[in-house]
């Protein structure tokens, strides 16, 4: 998870030399959504992978994947291409994600899953401190290409670490296959394509765009509808709304901080190093949250929890304009970024926590492939709404502070929306845990 975490971090770092570099400035949010587009697939098939197998060999696949897709980003001549080695990136990191889940899930007993989740969040911590800096020195001073070519490398070691922990947890259950859920992956991801297609086409094309983003939605909806628990898209209580809120706090954060190092770099003059040192603080203040939950029974209900870090990720996404104000210092995005990732350190670990005690053993991979859809769905669609909203300014003269502005606040109005519904988590006295 670490190289998982130190890769991101890198990306948003490097992306705007990248955008530069590429010609690419236009396509800048797809290099994110490709990412996670791509995973939707790879999410479904090794939540069913590990529920009839173990973790093992989705995590080994994943791992080989996505070192694969790595290499091509490296050497990609154009923006389509690199984003196309981020889809095959995307494909390897969404069966990581879940096989890591469905261990934590066998491995842990239920009152130490909450720690467990806090050691997840403590592997982005190194990443998340000298990652930034690693990134952009290595963009600034030789080329944002080795951030790329070094990951096969440091893959070896987890993978020589990994073999032997992971076959103490093969095999599954006698669980039927779904094929019918590839499918709808696969429905998921073109649909997603195609809206987000839709929504960052230039000015002057609005009859297209309008037709690409309702044809992906009517792909989109049906195919959410089979790969969500059931209830999710009504904000049922209990296990639906808990999944839900994964996507919906992960559209507010990761939507706003895409845009974070670009917006610091174009507006604000600093350069790609500097700006890329918020995301530091974020892995702080994300260990911290976590840390903080960790302290609480895993076995206890959290929609309290998760409703206040909803608040505390609002009021950081509302405060963040500040950083573009001329007469405040640039960097004040630093400790507001610190604020609303301890909001977000809150959250994903004690929504994770909530979806296994709603879980039965023979559907851990399944609602963990779940609970990565709707982050993947949702943080794809909230960084194409940004995307869209930047497209649109590049298009028409280049983007400006009320460019970033428009994009926070749209992410704090959806976070928001999580505070609101987040007590829904809570499932009512009558409806099995199991």
């Amino acid at each position: 998870m670490t190289l998982i975490a130190f890769e991101g971090v890198a990306i948003g770092t490097a992306m705007p030399a990248i955008g530069v570099d590429l010609d690419g400035l236009g396509l800048y949010a797809w290099g994110f959504n490709a990412f996670v587009v791509a995973s939707l697939v790879s999410m479904v098939v090794a939540g069913t992978w590990c529920d009839r197998l173990g973790p093992r060999l989705p995590m080994l696949v994943g791992i080989a994947v996505f070192a694969g897709g790595a290499v091509l980003a490296g050497f990609a001549p154009t923006m389509p291409i690199f984003i196309a080695a981020r889809g095959i990136q995307g494909l390897g990191s969404g069966a990581m994600i879940v096989a890591i889940y469905v261990l934590i899930a066998r491995a842990f007993d239920e009152s130490l899953r909450p720690r467990a989740f806090s050691l997840l969040a403590a592997s982005w911590v190194v990443p998340g401190l000298v990652g930034p800096l690693i990134a952009g020195w290595l963009t600034e001073t030789v080329t944002w290409r080795l951030v790329f070519w070094l990951v096969p490398v440091v893959l070896l070691l987890p993978v020589i670490l990994l073999r032997g922990v992971l076959s103490q947890y093969d095999g599954g259950t006698d669980r039927p296959s779904t094929p019918g859920r590839n499918v709808a992956a696969i429905a998921a991801a073109v649909g997603l394509t195609l809206a987000m297609a839709g929504l960052v086409r230039p000015p002057g094309a609005w009859f297209i765009a309008a037709a690409f983003v309702v044809a992906g939605l009517a792909l989109l909806l049906p195919a959410a509808r089979q790969l969500l628990p059931a209830g999710a898209l009504r904000f049922s209580r209990g296990l639906p709304t808990t999944v839900m809120m994964r996507g919906i706090l992960a559209a507010a954060f990761f939507s706003a901080e895409a845009f974070a190092p670009l917006s610091l770099v174009e507006q604000r003059g600093l350069t790609v190093t500097v700006a890329g040192l918020l995301l530091s603080l974020a892995a702080i203040g994300w260990l911290t949250g976590s840390l903080i939950q960790s302290r609480i029974p895993g076995d206890l209900d959290r929609a309290r929890v998760v409703t206040a870090g909803a608040l505390v990720v609002t009021a950081s996404l509302v405060a963040l304009p500040l950083c573009l104000v001329p007469a405040i210092p640039a960097m004040v995005a630093a400790p507001i970024f610190l604020v609303g990732s301890v909001g977000m350190g809150l959250c994903f670990p004690s929504i994770g926590v909530q979806m296994m005690r709603l879980s039965p053993v023979d559907q851990q991979g399944a609602n963990s492939s779940a609970l990565q859809i709707s982050d993947a769905v949702m943080s794809a669609l909230g960084l194409g709404l940004a995307g869209a909203v930047h497209a649109y300014a590049v298009a028409s003269g280049g983007a400006t502070n009320m460019t970033y502005v428009t994009i926070w606040f749209g992410a704090a109005a959806v976070a928001l929306v999580g505070a609101i519904v987040a007590g829904r988590m809570r499932q009512d006295a009558s409806c099995p845990t199991s």
